[in-house]
């Protein structure tokens, strides 16, 4: 009676993980054979490790990842097209994170950039960063909806909370002037005290014409590029390369997979 008491007294307390390990406990004699302090001990690393779990979760769920990307599924047998395995392993431990130093992963459509992107957000998740990816044209978008119905420092807020922003696909149109104060001020936001991943097909020299503004050029690339890390990917579409290599009766499976949450493109 009194280990179904604690039992109950475990799970009112929200303790579920550490009841159900207790329970285990007494199902099993083994953990006779174990000290006291063992045991307990046995019973927090459960509840522990349980609640990180959940954490890991919760932080996966709002990253906003839409592919199975991970850093170790880097395929380092093919050829590299400019991905140094020295720098990605050294990015790998988080460090940039902690420092709020950014990076920048620029080349051709389907070289692997979001892919990569999306990698790197899914080992800050791991590592216990928070992260949120998202694609350019999205982002304004929310910015500018933000701007109509009375949340737009919510949303700023919420994203200068995020320990990693990822920019998917930024730089495909020059940017609005509406799009550059935006962009201004979630950097602003961010500058220092948190780390921003872009993504992009324009080589970082073209990023004032592309920004369009002279003194908001100057503000965001002062703010995004000097404390960077910069990948520059090279060679032809990996998309194209699969597709020619495929038999038109799997071309249609083949695209399904690459489109969905699939393996390293890398």
């Amino acid at each position: 009676m009194l280990a179904h008491a604690t039992v109950d007294k475990l799970s009112t307390l929200h303790l579920r993980a550490m009841a159900e390990a207790f329970q285990q406990q007494l199902g099993n004699p083994q953990f006779t054979e174990l000290s006291f302090e063992d045991r307990v001990g046995l019973l927090v690393d459960a509840e522990w490790t349980h609640r990180e779990q959940r954490k890991l979760r919760r932080r996966l769920r709002q990253a906003n990842l839409r592919r199975q990307a991970s850093l170790e599924d880097i395929d380092w047998h093919s050829p590299r097209r400019g991905l140094d395995k020295a720098l990605v392993h050294s990015l790998a431990t988080g460090a940039w994170i902690a420092q709020h130093r950014n990076l920048l992963l620029i080349g051709p459509t389907g070289i692997g950039k979001s892919w990569l992107g999306e990698a790197f957000a899914e080992r800050a998740c791991r590592s216990g960063y928070t992260a949120y990816c998202v694609r350019a044209s999205r982002l304004f978008h929310e910015l500018h909806v933000a701007r109509g119905d009375g949340s737009y420092t919510r949303t700023l807020a919420r994203l200068a909370k995020m320990d990693l922003l990822v920019v998917d696909d930024w730089g495909l149109a020059p940017l609005t002037s509406p799009e550059r104060h935006d962009f201004l001020e979630v950097l602003e936001d961010r500058s220092e005290r948190a780390s921003t991943l872009i993504t992009s097909q324009v080589p970082v020299k073209a990023w004032h014409e592309l920004i369009g503004e002279p003194t908001l050029a100057d503000a965001i690339c002062d703010r995004l590029v000097h404390t960077a890390y910069i990948i520059e990917l090279q060679g032809p579409s990996l998309r194209e390369t699969r597709a020619k290599a495929t038999r038109p009766d799997d071309a249609a499976a083949d695209t399904e997979s690459l489109a969905g949450a699939g393996g390293c493109i890398l």
